[in-house]
């Protein structure tokens, strides 16, 4: 009988496997302490927003004709039945916010969305395509670029109709060339290299190379400028809602809910303050969690 322990183990059977890609990258996303931050904070406003039926103490547009512009519970003349106060008139500011995160969100995943899917297919289009159409489509994305992006949002809002899907579809365009100009510079990093010479020697149809080759290998730098879009959206969304652009009253969307209160600045600290705050802490947060996945996702960043 041989003894196992006189045969040394090889060297092969020692080695530790090699981390996965997920692992590799969460190692490297949380050594951000700002990302971890933000990623935390954008996953309770979803987990408030998925569950803001069972969250809400009442309904969004229920309104107390007994207890307008009521302040905050710790306040003066607060009570606990309106945690943070009511509008002018007399709806809960909490079910209210709770709702506008809701919107928020389903805002910036719905305009990122569209905004990703036609900028990454015209940008790997215009990175195979012939040079005259090339030309015509980035001249095009270089016009829609040369105006400020809100003002161009809000000519657009204006021709189509001041709605919440209006908004929505102006800020993807809007936000869209950014996309189409990022997709094409990494089609063209891509293109001219050995796998992908080597898939057309193979015989490879243009389509499949285009998609299936290529731009997996660009996603990195979408996947960060789509973080980075979401933020954008709900910014932009909700100053077109404050501008009577975006979503109409009575909808609660924190944008719409700052115009509304415009008037009250003075006499209602309350129902200017926590609108305004939902959008700044929201931004702020998928803005670090961006800045993480771009250190991560990015080789020249990471650290050796």
């Amino acid at each position: 009988m041989t003894d196992s322990a006189s045969h040394p183990a090889s060297p092969a059977s020692t080695q530790k496997a090699p981390p996965s890609r997920l692992r590799e990258f969460w190692s490297s996303f949380k050594e951000n302490r700002g990302a971890v931050i933000g990623l935390i904070v954008f996953l309770g406003f979803l987990f408030v927003a998925i569950l803001a039926p069972l969250l809400a103490p009442y309904a969004p547009d229920t309104q107390y004709r007994d207890a307008q512009l009521v302040p905050p519970f710790w306040q003066e003349g607060g009570s606990t039945r309106f945690l943070l106060g009511t509008d002018a008139v007399g709806r809960d500011l909490l079910s209210r916010l709770i709702y506008g995160a809701r919107f928020s969100f389903f805002i910036g995943l719905l305009v990122v969305t569209l905004a990703t899917s036609l900028g990454v297919l015209l940008g790997v289009i215009a990175g195979f395509a012939p040079r005259w159409l090339d030309t015509l489509i980035m001249r095009l994305m270089d016009i829609v670029l040369s105006f400020p992006s809100l003002l161009l949002a809000l000519v657009l809002v204006a021709i189509l109709g001041p709605s919440l899907l209006n908004a929505m579809i102006a800020i993807a365009i809007v936000l869209q060339p950014h996309f189409v100009r990022l997709t094409r510079a990494a089609v063209l990093t891509e293109r001219s290299k050995d796998y992908v010479i080597a898939a057309r020697v193979a015989g490879g149809r243009p389509i499949r190379i285009m998609f299936r080759t290529v731009l997996p290998n660009c996603l990195a730098p979408i996947i960060v400028q789509a973080a980075l879009s979401f933020s954008t959206a709900v910014l932009d969304t909700a100053a077109l809602g404050f501008l009577g652009m975006g979503a109409q009253p009575p909808t609660p969307e924190w944008g719409t809910m700052l115009a509304e209160a415009r008037e009250f600045i003075l006499s209602a600290w309350w129902v200017v303050t926590f609108p305004g705050l939902c959008i700044l802490v929201t931004v702020l947060a998928i803005n670090l969690m961006g800045d993480g996945l771009r250190d991560a996702l990015d080789p020249k960043l990471k650290r050796s």
